[in-house]
């Protein structure tokens, strides 16, 4: 990153986090450049990208300010209470009756799982893949079936190291996607009756996959900012045999929470106490608001019990089905369970990421794209705050794409759903967020859009309808 890039984006951390309250004045350009040791210039142009973010304003021969919250602001939905016991699942009929309503490609996808392909340099990785195909040796189309190819894996221990976190390239296995990692995680740690927690709201996927795998659920209450509550969890591990966790600590979908590195430490070492694995999902770890990654809960793992899955989907490559897990001591049960269920991930597919990630594309690829996700985020807050019905509250991610909104109790998310798909809009209704279907007039809503005039003019026709 250049010397401005960075202090911007510091100066941003201290906004979001309040340091920089609204209203506040920077330091000024003398004083920054004394403090940083740079240039008058390279404050300006750190000063000039904040005001292009719509973070801080110039006052002629007073200084720069961080901009005051204009407009209504709502308020965040409540932590939910979920019931302590545990329940077999059956969501997917629901799940896939939403979804096939919700696939024709001419419907605005404010509900879709996926952020827009324009963010992604798909043709960048097209290039990346045809010079390897040229020079590709027969022997690699076998070699490192299982475990995945020897070069990717070295470049994503690579940006662990990078994160501050050591993972061996031979703990590591790629996988179709982190859909086959968390699968196959589930798998090696449980058998068919097993209990396995989730957070509250959690991922419809998650809840598929318990269902096919007639594993019990037993949910655990999260909050919207801070994610699992570390108390309600004790209680769970109290109560009940747990075999499993299956949390996402970073960004988690539907609520877009983040659990601070204090409370992640917590968990594992929880966890290890009373010696549950914990699945680890961290797709949109990538995909942090602000200058530093937080660290994953795999960070903080001392016995191996972290298995930590994330892919390329979400961040980089959707369609191309690269994900892994970093299993730590269930490596090697995990390689096992991936020979007899899929033997390999497409080698091609491979390939070109690895190539891709060796340009060092991928870190100004995610910059701009952070930048983009965290403008809509602003755009789509202020729009719900002036197009939804009067005591809607939402989320305040600090990354990812989602938010989480709590529309007024009367309102059934399932009709909105209905309404929307007639009125050329996609949303994911709560009822698909748990297990007993009790999020009846929530929804979650993508604001990953290449165009974020696309997306405020679907949020504004959503409230419209809403308010119907």
């Amino acid at each position: 990153m250049k010397l401005y890039e960075t202090y911007a984006d510091e100066m941003a951390d201290l906004i979001r986090q309040g340091v920089l309250p609204p209203g506040a004045r920077l330091p000024s350009v003398r004083q920054a450049k004394l403090q940083r040791k740079v240039s008058a210039s390279t404050v300006f142009e750190a000063y000039s990208l904040l005001e292009s973010r719509g973070l801080i304003h110039c006052r002629p021969r007073s200084g720069y300010y961080v901009n005051l919250r204009k407009g209504p602001q709502t308020l965040e939905p409540r932590t939910a209470a979920p019931a302590t016991e545990s329940r077999p699942v059956a969501i997917s009929d629901l799940v896939f009756e939403v979804l096939g309503s919700s696939r024709d490609v001419g419907l605005v996808p404010l509900g879709s799982a996926f952020p827009s392909p324009k963010l992604f340099p798909l043709d960048k990785l097209a290039k990346a893949l045809t010079p390897q195909m040229r020079g590709l040796a027969p022997a690699q189309l076998t070699g490192h079936l299982t475990a995945g190819d020897e070069q990717l894996r070295r470049q994503i221990a690579l940006r662990y190291g990078t994160s501050g976190l050591r993972v061996e390239p031979g703990e590591l296995v790629i996988t179709n996607g982190a859909m086959e990692a968390l699968n196959l995680a589930l798998q090696a740690i449980t058998q068919p009756g097993d209990i396995v927690v989730l957070e509250s709201p959690t991922f419809y996927a998650a809840l598929q996959v318990l269902e096919r795998l007639k594993l019990r659920a037993v949910e655990v209450a999260t909050h919207p900012r801070a994610g699992v509550d570390l108390d309600s969890l004790a209680e769970v591990l109290r109560q009940h045999p747990v075999k499993a966790c299956w949390l996402m600590p970073q960004f988690q979908n539907p609520l877009g929470s983040l659990m601070p590195a204090e409370a992640k430490q917590a968990l594992v070492r929880m966890l290890a106490e009373h010696q549950v694995p914990l699945i680890e999902d961290d797709v949109y770890g990538e995909l942090y608001f602000g200058h530093h990654r937080p660290l994953p809960a795999k960070a903080f793992d001392t016995e191996g019990l972290v298995l930590h899955c994330s892919s390329f989907s979400k961040s980089l490559a959707p369609g191309y089905r690269v994900g892994w897990v970093a299993a730590g001591r269930f490596a090697q049960a995990i390689q096992r369970m991936k020979l007899m269920a899929s033997l390999a991930t497409a080698v091609p597919s491979q390939m070109a990421i690895a190539a891709y990630l060796e340009t060092g594309g991928f870190d100004r690829h995610l910059r701009q794209m952070r930048l983009r996700l965290e403008d809509n985020a602003s755009a789509a807050l202020r729009c719900i705050a002036k197009f939804f019905p009067k005591g809607t509250k939402v989320t305040r991610p600090q990354g990812g794409y989602f938010l989480w909104v709590e529309l007024p109790a009367h309102i059934d998310a399932l009709d909105v759903h209905r309404r929307a798909v007639s009125a050329g809009i996609s949303v994911a209704p709560g009822h698909l967020f748990s297990a007993d279907q009790r999020f009846h007039h929530h929804l979650r809503l993508n604001y990953g859009f290449h165009d974020s005039a696309e997306l405020a003019k679907a949020l504004q026709r959503l409230g419209g309808l809403l308010c119907l």
